[in-house]
C-alpha cells in the first residue's frame, strides 16, 4: 500500500481535496496501481512552527 504523505502550512478542505485528487491520480498513472491502493496524510504545520533561513516563515510572509 502506497503512502504519500505532505507537508504544508494550513490549506482548506478544497485545497486538500484537489491535491489528494491529483497526486493520487497521478502517483497511479505513473505506478500503475489503482488509486484506492493509496493512502495520503497530509500534515499541515502552523508558520510559526516553520524557519525559512533565520526567521520563522510567519514573519517572513508578513514583512512583504
Amino acid at each position: 500500500m502506497p503512502l504519500i504523505n505532505i507537508e504544508c502550512g494550513k490549506i482548506t478542505k478544497e485545497q486538500k481535496e484537489k491535491l489528494v485528487e491529483g497526486l493520487v491520480s497521478k502517483a497511479s498513472e505513473i505506478l500503475n496501481l489503482p488509486e484506492d491502493a493509496f493512502i495520503t496524510f497530509i500534515k499541515e504545520n502552523d508558520l510559526d512552527n516553520i524557519g525559512k533561513g533565520t526567521q520563522l516563515l510567519s514573519k517572513t510572509l508578513n514583512n512583504k
